[in-house]
């Protein structure tokens, strides 16, 4: 399994992610960048340039015809993915981190940090179908959370959210009341990465507090925990096989005092029922920040603290090795 190394970024990497098809994957990084690459070949298939700030995360319309880039220059912009043209830029206050569509990409979820006298906040946005009739109106705010939103979902139908913060907490919103709903001390320190499974039943969680956990997403009961040596900085779930995928490593500050293996910078395979860990896959030098499976199964992305994504495919035996 010879993996593709993709340089696009020269600063550490936020987010890896794959359009709903699978064809692309767009990865985005503290040097203000957001790259969109052929998923079958890591060819770079375009750039989306514009923001003065790190971009933490992205996210795509259903059709994959609108990227949404939330990013530290306090904007969150939308993009034409066929030509890279900008078609509009939200402008806030205050720093800009989780961004996501809601089923039917009629709104969209964005989180803010905390800056000066605001405090932390979700912000809902109409979507137009039109891109020359969208406008910058927040339709609601959601507060309470201490420390930044890392992480935004949509569940039940639009209906709530689900929020991940650096104080440890999973939070449920309602969307009609904009009150949150449910709150839950799952970790004990930041959760940096939440993906949903692909059926929509469960998330899974990744912390600094060196586990990964996976939650029924309608009661928030933890259900598996996963644990490492070393802080957790991402985590995702096989949309094909009872497969876990975490990613992370000795924190970036101590990276120079020890070597590749002592930091634990390898991406690593458990079973999701029964928590054996199967498989690691090695060659990043240093942290590893983000993590993805592409929709079919078949390959996974990790962006690393050293700027590199690195992008696999599965040999064959990974299908008929029986896990």
């Amino acid at each position: 399994m010879r993996p593709y190394i993709l340089q696009g970024h020269t600063r550490p990497l936020n987010q890896v992610s794959f359009t709903r098809e699978g064809d692309f994957l767009i990865t985005c990084g503290k040097d203000s960048n957001v790259n969109l690459w052929w998923a079958d070949n890591g060819e770079r298939a375009g750039t989306f340039n514009g923001h003065n700030g790190a971009v933490w995360t992205t996210d795509t319309t259903y059709d994959t015809s609108v990227l949404m880039t939330g990013a530290g220059d306090s904007t969150v912009r939308l993009w034409d993915i066929t030509n890279g043209d900008e078609l509009f830029k939200f402008q806030f206050h205050e720093p800009c981190r989780a961004v996501k569509f809601n089923v039917g990409d009629t709104m969209a979820a964005i989180s803010t940090d905390p800056f000066m006298d605001s405090v932390s906040a979700i912000r809902l946005v109409k979507i137009a179908d039109d891109s020359s009739e969208q406008s910058g109106e927040v339709l609601a705010s959601m507060t309470g959370p201490r420390g930044r939103i890392t992480r935004i979902l949509w569940t039940d139908l639009n209906k709530t959210l689900i929020s991940t913060s650096e104080d440890g907490c999973v939070r449920r919103w309602d969307v009609e009341t904009g009150k949150m709903i449910q709150e839950e001390q799952v970790h004990k320190a930041t959760i940096g990465d939440m993906q949903m499974s692909v059926d929509g039943t469960h998330i899974i969680t990744a912390s600094a507090d060196q586990s990964a956990k996976i939650l029924d997403s309608q009661t928030l009961q933890e259900l598996k925990t996963f644990s490492s040596q070393v802080p957790i900085n991402s985590a995702a779930l096989s949309p094909t096989h009872d497969h876990v995928l975490i990613g992370g490593g000795q924190e970036a500050s101590k990276v120079t005092t020890t070597s590749d293996k002592a930091g634990h910078f390898e991406a690593r395979f458990f079973h999701k029922i029964y928590k054996d860990e199967f498989a690691n896959v090695s060659g990043h030098f240093g942290p590893i920040n983000t993590v993805a499976f592409t929709p079919d199964g078949t390959g996974f992305a990790s962006g690393g603290e050293e700027g590199y994504v690195r992008l696999h495919h599965f040999d064959a035996d990974y299908f008929t090795g029986g896990n």
